[in-house]
């Protein structure tokens, strides 16, 4: 599925957001230490090799919301921006939490020249949000920054699941019903 909304594409796709080499930068769904672990902050660090984890260490810890930018290693790609998303149920208030996840990472890859962008699904796995209210607020978030940004031209949400994929073309559909956004 693909949008344009003032002059920006927006895709969804299901995938490994490790293999995303039509990417300038893959965003990292991180831990506060910025280390190796389970699903997506442990699929990219293994397909960047231990140099990312080097060079992500000096950063972390970071808070909820927060996010920061590093080489991609031997991933495909040229930036990984790792942001820490909410514990659902744990970090509050996390609509909040997750949206400055979002728009913290556009700004950074507003900052640092990037063209296109993935995203995972930020905080759905083992952090426990429910994909739907997630994916509301990606959207939502996304469709406020949207007409401010210069640089970035494409952002792709790489999701997991076909299940995760028809909740985010689903709640995109809704997010966008009745709205004129130029092309």
């Amino acid at each position: 599925m693909k949008k344009m909304i003032s002059g920006v594409s927006i895709e969804l796709r299901q995938g490994d957001i490790a293999n995303q080499a039509d990417c300038d930068a893959v965003v990292n769904a991180a831990n506060a230490q910025l280390e190796s672990g389970g699903g997506v902050a442990g699929a990219i660090h293994r397909a960047a090799g231990p140099g990312l984890a080097k060079e992500a260490r000096p950063l972390g810890p970071i808070k909820p919301g927060q996010a920061v930018i590093t080489g991609a290693h031997d991933l495909p790609n040229k930036h990984v921006i790792h942001c820490l998303g909410p514990v659902y149920g744990k970090d509050k208030p996390e609509g909040e939490l997750l949206s400055r996840c979002y728009g913290n990472a556009l700004d950074l890859a507003e900052q640092n020249e990037v063209n296109s962008i993935s995203f995972p699904a930020i905080s759905t796995g083992i952090f426990g949000y429910p994909v739907e209210e997630a994916a509301k607020v990606a959207f939502s978030t996304l469709i406020e920054k949207i007409s401010h940004l210069k640089k970035v031209k494409r952002i792709v949400f790489v999701l997991y699941s076909n299940q995760d994929l028809e909740t985010h073309k689903r709640v995109l559909e809704q997010t966008l019903q009745g709205k004129d956004y130029p092309g």
